[in-house]
């Protein structure tokens, strides 16, 4: 990945994880890793666990963030999520997909930051 996305990644989850904390949800782990995939940001939300993927934009070229969250890469978080609960020993939990869309101009400005709950409907 060349440096430049790398640290456009970078920048964009730490906007998203002060984001989610301004919103209440308490960080639990970021860059959780497993065979299945990555996810970006495990927190709480309320009694709820969320399993939140960052987009990060730089104009819309290529369409919004949370455009780019396919149905493939939909259903790898799901795969990773059901692994981190298994793991955890959740058995019945409250839990969800949410997106997180870090949009900046061009020229490098924040544009937005949006949270989108359960944005990913749980895949069978």
């Amino acid at each position: 990945m060349p440096d430049a996305r790398r640290s456009l990644g970078r920048m964009g989850e730490e906007l998203a994880a002060h984001h989610l904390e301004r919103l209440g949800y308490v960080i639990l782990e970021r860059n959780y890793r497993c065979p299945s995939g990555e996810i970006d940001i495990i927190a709480r939300d309320g009694e709820r666990v969320a399993f939140v993927e960052v987009r990060a934009r730089r104009g819309r070229t290529c369409g919004t963030p949370e455009e780019s969250v396919t149905p493939r890469k939909q259903a790898r978080l799901a795969t990773v999520a059901r692994v981190y609960l298994e793991e955890k020993g959740y058995t019945d939990i409250d839990w969800g997909i949410d997106v997180v869309a870090v949009e900046f101009t061009p020229g490098g400005v924040l544009r937005r930051i949006e949270l989108f709950a359960d944005a990913v409907a749980e895949v069978v």
